[in-house]
């Protein structure tokens, strides 16, 4: 089982798949400063085979304010965690393309939330992941 991580600095989405590893869907929130603690108390009972990281760049492909932090995050997991692989996974425009999705199915309130967006952000990064690793 993988999941993935939308990751911000006050709050971070988190996405999970299916047990055949196609389709992944959104899970929920967390604070950030409680997502270590998370991921850990997760894989105890779930045992997890990897994390996806949403990898944050600027359009033209350049670090972002966030992209160092994802990266700090990366060695923690894989310090804490090592029998599990941390993929990084190209996030740009997925906030967007999680918040065009939320309206797409009517929940026009919900767009605004950033939560909601948080976690179908994660879900649309993990599923672009399981997409690449398939083809």
């Amino acid at each position: 089982m993988l999941i993935g991580i939308d990751f911000g600095l006050k709050r971070t989405g988190i996405a999970i798949t299916d047990s055949l590893m196609l389709i992944a869907s959104p899970l929920l929130m967390v604070p950030s400063e409680d997502l270590m603690s998370w991921i850990k108390a997760y894989h105890l009972k779930n045992k997890l085979s990897g994390v996806v990281l949403g990898f944050p760049l600027s359009v033209d492909g350049t670090y972002t304010h966030l992209t160092e932090n994802v990266l700090l995050l990366k060695s923690a997991i894989e310090k804490e965690l090592s029998e599990i692989t941390v993929y990084l996974q190209d996030e740009r425009h997925s906030s967007q393309r999680a918040a065009e999705a939320i309206h797409h199915f009517g929940k026009k309130k919900h767009g605004k939330n950033k939560g909601i967006v948080d976690k179908v952000s994660a879900a649309i990064i993990l599923q672009d992941y399981l997409n690449e690793r398939s083809t």
